[in-house]
């Protein structure tokens, strides 16, 4: 029996295309959004999902995720808003951890009332989940980590619970990427990642993948058919390009993190540090257990008085104010003004996210120069 490659192998050869043409080791572009139907049982249509370069990254993904089937979407919430509503209808409920992007918050509460759809935002831990899980409960919506304060969910223990209440799960696991963490051997039903961020991974892509078992990805593409948030041929191929780095990018940006959250830990302009591979992070633990790695996002609560969110970014001389993340380079932004604004100020305080809270999302620059341009801008 061949063994199952390894996630750095299966990120350069899972997927991928025949060039018949020419014998090149590039999967070939095809552009073409007309094609020819007679005797042709499925046309390719890009609206359809079906093309061969969308396919071609669905099978990548699917190696490293452990699923068997996707959808490869224009964007993260493209992929976030098909995948809950081909899970719920009018009269349905729906489980949410109560911390998610923002994004994803502000579609619940602004879309669902509309449509009939009940929900709850929770703590979901494994027993608040089961408390607020109801008999019209269809689909529960979880990060981990989360943005931004990087909380580590039990991805087993609220898999479990709702497993045994006939409730499909649904994680954005954006943060973790496929490397560092695979959803649905822990018993999630779905697994969604904003490509926008690690998977296109150079800040020039927009895109989104949701992936699971085969019928539930069907329905998911019946669905996605319907609102249409296709990807073009010319993306798709970038993205799988991009995809063939993923772990390498990824391990350089997880070991720049570490180094990053610990000189942070020890400044005196900072207050307190979210990253989960310190040991002083709550989720240290859980994370050590179901990630291969912490990841490379953390976020900082700057110390009162000392100065302020804006100044330490105008400051900064090679980390980037910017409001996405994912990328090759560093990047740090506030989430109250950014990810996380359409949130009621409330709701931000309530969750934790001031004013003062920073995320950085660190790129695979060398770590001493991050910590150099901190330090400066901090100082």
């Amino acid at each position: 029996m061949t063994p199952q490659p390894h996630l750095d192998t299966q990120c350069v050869h899972a997927g991928g295309l025949p060039d018949t043409a020419s014998g090149g080791i590039n999967s070939p572009i095809y552009t073409s959004t007309a094609a020819g139907y007679l005797d042709r049982d499925r046309v390719p249509y890009q609206r359809y999902f079906n093309t061969p370069n969308q396919a071609a990254v669905v099978q990548k993904v699917c190696g490293l995720e452990g699923a068997e089937d996707g959808v490869l979407f224009g964007s993260g919430m493209a992929a976030i808003s098909t995948v809950l509503l081909t899970l719920l209808r009018a009269g349905d409920h729906a489980v949410l951890q109560e911390e998610l992007y923002g994004g994803t918050h502000a579609f619940v509460a602004e879309l669902f009332e509309r449509l009939g759809i009940g929900f709850d935002f929770v703590a979901l831990t494994p027993a608040a989940c089961a408390r607020a899980l109801t008999p019209k409960t269809k689909a529960l919506f979880l990060e981990s980590p989360t943005n931004p304060l990087l909380h580590v969910m039990d991805l087993r223990g609220v898999a479990e619970v709702a497993r045994a209440r006939g409730v499909t799960t649904v994680i954005d696991n954006t943060f973790a990427t496929p490397i560092l963490q695979q959803p649905i051997a822990l018993g999630i039903d779905v697994v969604i990642h904003s490509g926008t961020k690690y998977l296109g991974g150079h800040s020039d892509l927009q895109c989104g993948i949701a992936v699971a078992h085969a019928a539930l990805a069907a329905q998911i593409r019946h669905q996605a058919c319907h609102l249409g948030g296709s990807l073009n041929a010319p993306s798709c191929y970038l993205l799988e390009r991009s995809l063939k780095t993923l772990h390498l990018r990824v391990e350089r940006q997880t070991a720049n993190a570490l180094c990053i959250a610990q000189f942070l830990a020890e400044h005196p302009a900072v207050a307190r540090v979210y990253y989960p591979g310190l040991t002083t992070h709550p989720g240290h633990d859980l994370a050590r257990a179901q990630m291969r790695g912490f990841g490379a996002m953390l976020a900082f609560d700057l110390r009162p008085g000392r100065t302020s969110a804006d100044t330490v970014q105008r400051r900064l001389r090679l980390i980037r104010p910017a409001a996405s993340l994912g990328g090759v380079e560093t990047t740090i932004c506030a989430p109250a003004r950014t990810s996380h604004v359409k949130l009621s100020g409330s709701d931000r305080e309530r969750l934790g996210i001031s004013e003062a809270l920073l995320r950085l999302s660190v790129g695979i620059e060398h770590h001493a120069d991050l910590t150099a341009d901190l330090a400066e801008a901090l100082d």
